[in-house]
């Protein structure tokens, strides 16, 4: 057995090997063909013998497993020579130190007849060959790794801001995007893209917003990239980046408080629908007249502070965490917020339970769930620190918020878009919502075909300018307004409405 030190171990280059092997093996050092396993085995034919990458511990990471003495191996991978020559008379062994950046590894190859010059280059410049492919695995590894951990914190950043804890977010933040939620308010925007290029289109997210935005890969739905950001320059380089790819669509949202975040994200989806039907793909959160601003705001908020009182029991943390689970479940589907929130679908739905249990309600009446969904929407609103005794009239009943003159004029002239159609799609409309938006339900009280109250259900939202048959504001506007031309029963529940 002969051994050289580290020191001794031969420097020549590929360049100067000349010989046709030394091509083959370079071809290997190409993009498409940078694979240590696929180089093993091509020397194993070149020298016409068997081969064995191992680490120290004795792992066989490419090639076939060779009879090794460890003895050797672990003077080879401590570093302590760099290659060793062992010869019988069935058989000829050569091993060589592969330098790791983690830790060394051992090429062996294995003959039936001695090494000779052509072998012996050859085993050399295929070792130094398979450190740079290591190398640059590792290096291409810890890519990843850096890229999948920097995505994980910023989806969990966007999950703090969907569950108003705006500190805790910019706490986050800060280290690695100074600066980036400094700002009091933001806009939201969804970026639509096939799944199979969402990467890729979230890359070029980030290059075009210069990392001034928190780019996240949607973890409810597949083709989506939702970009959160202050500044209004985001807008526009997301509409370059849309007018580049014929596939993408845009939807934006109106610029909300952070602590909105998720009404902001509702509204990005809502503009995403109508962006489809655009020629420039593009769309923004249509700025128009909500029911709630139409009421006396002292009084809406003595109501939202009466209606959702039985949860001021509850410990803070626990309160903000069911009001916050709420309103996304409320949203969107609970699968859907589940992924948003990362946290199990029954745990949505076990929070939302429990809400309905402390106000006395029943979330399976889309007329409750407008309701309710109007109360967690407005409670944003309200100061952390309850008042010890409720503003405005204590007597004041949601009726009584709906009856006033601007609610109606608003509710007659929303709903008054669908009385042109001679198929009736308003009374569609309305026994579709007393069945909980179920269409089969729908169909049996109406005596028509479920496909047909889909039909009218989808045709009315062109002519309401409101998705319907996914919950969310859109539709529970559309109730609201039901219930105050009183198209729709005000929903009685918890004994104070």
């Amino acid at each position: 057995m002969a051994g050289r030190e580290d020191g001794n171990r031969q420097q020549e280059t590929l360049a100067g090997a000349g010989p046709a092997w030394a091509e083959e093996l370079l071809e290997h050092l190409r993009p498409a063909g940078r694979d240590v396993r696929r180089v093993v085995a091509w020397l194993s034919g070149a020298v016409r013998g068997s081969v064995a990458l191992q680490d120290a511990a004795g792992k066989l990471i490419a090639g076939n497993r060779l009879p090794l003495d460890e003895d050797l191996v672990t003077d080879i991978t401590a570093g302590r020579i760099a290659s060793a020559a062992w010869e019988s008379r069935e058989r000829h062994l050569r091993l060589v130190r592969v330098e790791h950046p983690s830790h060394a590894c051992v090429l062996a190859v294995s003959r039936e007849t001695p090494f000779d010059r052509r072998a012996s280059d050859v085993v050399t410049h295929t070792a130094q060959v398979i450190e740079l492919l290591l190398a640059a695995r590792e290096s291409t590894a810890a890519g990843h790794r850096l890229r999948r951990a920097t995505s994980d914190l910023r989806l969990a950043i966007l999950q703090l801001l969907m569950v108003e804890d705006t500190v805790a977010a910019r706490r986050v933040a800060a280290g690695l995007w100074p600066g980036l939620l400094d700002a009091d308010t933001a806009c939201v925007y969804v970026v639509e893209s096939g799944p199979a290029v969402r990467d890729r289109i979230a890359e070029e997210c980030l290059d075009s917003t210069g990392e001034e935005a928190l780019v996240v890969r949607c973890p409810a739905m597949d083709g989506h990239v939702i970009v959160v950001s202050p500044r209004d320059a985001t807008r526009e380089a997301l509409r370059s980046l849309v007018g580049r790819h014929p596939d993408l669509f845009l939807g934006g949202s109106v610029r909300q408080s952070l602590a909105r975040t998720a009404t902001a994200y509702g509204q990005a989806v809502s503009a995403l629908a109508v962006a489809r039907f655009r020629p420039d793909k593009t769309a923004v959160y249509a700025e128009r007249t909500h029911p709630e601003r139409l009421m006396d705001p002292v009084a809406l908020r003595g109501w939202t502070s009466r209606v959702l009182r039985p949860l001021d029991t509850l410990p803070h943390h626990t309160r903000a965490e069911l009001l916050a689970t709420n309103r996304l479940g409320l949203e969107f589907t609970a699968v859907n917020a589940a992924k948003v929130l990362g946290v199990s679908r029954n745990t949505v739905r076990a929070r939302m339970e429990r809400v309905e249990g402390l106000l006395g309600t029943d979330f399976a009446d889309l007329t409750v769930r407008a309701v309710v969904h109007l109360a967690l929407n407005t409670q944003i609103g309200l100061p952390d620190a309850h008042l010890a005794s409720d503003t405005g009239n204590p007597g004041l009943r949601l009726s009584d918020l709906l009856s006033g003159p601007a609610v109606r004029t608003w509710a007659q002239d929303l709903l008054g878009r669908l009385d042109a159609d001679a198929r009736n799609p308003r009374r569609t409309l309305r026994t579709w919502i007393a069945a909980g938006g179920n269409a089969e339900r729908a169909a049996q009280t109406l005596g028509v075909h479920a496909q047909t109250v889909r039909e009218h259900v989808r045709s009315a939202e062109p002519v309401l300018e409101r998705q319907l048959l996914a919950a969310g504001t859109d539709l529970y506007e559309v109730v609201l307004a039901h219930l105050a031309v009183g198209d729709l029963d005000v929903p009685d529940f918890h004994r104070q409405d």
